[in-house]
């Protein structure tokens, strides 16, 4: 377990009150709050700290301050129950204050899968992260989840023109662009409207999910940061896993893991389509969507909330959102505007 740490903001109010808060809570906890120092960094407004308890050595918690102005826990535990209830693993909740907006969590260790996945190791993490995902999309309860319904859809693509063309690139799209971003939309809302909706975490990927120690009960991974859970495409989340912004994989590898999760969730009982290929393409066009919207929010955390550690992962995400606008004759006029906007030649590829 990390030794403990200064915490570099010490006159920062919510964090004293999070101590007072830790030092009210059940004795039997053995927590001990001077020990409490940053655990992780997050792109929205909630903070993680880790604090240990008994002896040292002995093990440590998780602390989450989420203010709630900004964030509302209540949700994140209605939807780790929820989880919970699927047979998968997440944190429990052993305190609670939802008024400050303060939880008290299991800790599920510090071995992300981003810092755990290897050419040796993908595939065996993989296939626990598509177990565990065939069982989220299983979930009997999801009708107590919102729905992802096409005005959150179009809101999430409109952070596309928004932030990544106008505030990053500094380009307002003419008429025309906008009236070719407008059916470039309609085809992926429809699309994504059109799939089988299952519960989706909507940020399953391997920032989120965590390397458990052996013997853990439920197995891996360990899931996190599931409050925005929706009921959505069922590609969603399977987009998020093999087409991640912070790991690249070659596409043999996601094909074969594609075809894998494809042949679980049918036997599981998931309404699937009988065709690959048709599964295929929805799972890319669910990605072209997904994919404009991170474009958007990774340049709004820079530009509005001065947060530069997303923009190197911005290539990885353009280069997804390139290689499919390049195979779909639907999404063509899309890529002559990013090539036009990175001042590169038009590559005509498309296959369907």
């Amino acid at each position: 377990m990390p030794a403990a740490t200064t915490d570099p903001t010490p006159n920062d109010p919510r964090r004293s009150q999070l101590v007072s808060w830790l030092h009210h809570l059940d004795p039997q906890l053995l927590l001990r709050p001077a020990t409490l120092r940053p655990a992780s960094s997050d792109a929205s407004f909630r903070r993680y700290f880790r604090v240990d308890i008994g002896d040292p050595g002995q093990g440590s918690l998780i602390v989450m301050d989420a203010p709630p102005e900004r964030e509302n826990v209540a949700t994140f535990v209605e939807v780790g129950q929820l989880f919970a209830s699927a047979g998968v693993s997440v944190p429990a909740v052993l305190g609670a204050d939802f008024g400050q907006g303060f939880l008290l969590l299991s800790d599920l260790g510090a071995s992300t899968y981003l810092s755990a996945l290897t050419a040796a190791t993908a595939d065996a993490l993989y296939r626990d992260a598509l177990r565990a995902l065939v069982q989220i999309q299983m979930l009997p309860d999801r009708d107590r989840l919102p729905r992802y319904e096409q005005p959150v859809l179009r809101r999430e693509l409109m952070l596309f023109p928004e932030w990544y063309l106008g505030r990053h690139l500094g380009h307002a799209p003419s008429e025309s662009e906008q009236q070719m971003l407008e059916a470039t939309f309609r085809v992926l809302e429809a699309r994504a409207l059109a799939q089988v909706q299952v519960a989706v975490h909507r940020d399953f990927h391997s920032r989120n999910l965590m390397v458990l120690e052996a013997g853990a009960a439920r197995g891996n991974p360990g899931i996190l940061d599931f409050q925005d859970a929706v009921v959505g495409p069922i590609t969603y989340d399977l987009v998020s896993l093999l087409r991640d912004a912070y790991v690249v994989w070659d596409e043999e590898r996601v094909l074969d893991w594609c075809v894998r999760y494809w042949e679980l969730a049918r036997r599981a009982g998931l309404p699937m389509p009988t065709d690959f290929g048709e599964f295929w393409r929805d799972f890319e066009w669910m990605g072209l969507q997904r994919h404009l919207k991170v474009l958007g929010i990774f340049a709004r955390l820079y530009h509005r909330d001065s947060k530069d550690n997303y923009l190197k992962d911005l290539p990885a995400v353009l280069g997804y959102t390139r290689t499919v606008a390049a195979r779909y004759r639907e999404f063509l006029p899309l890529l002559r505007l990013l090539d036009r906007l990175q001042a590169r030649a038009p590559q005509v590829g498309y296959t369907f």
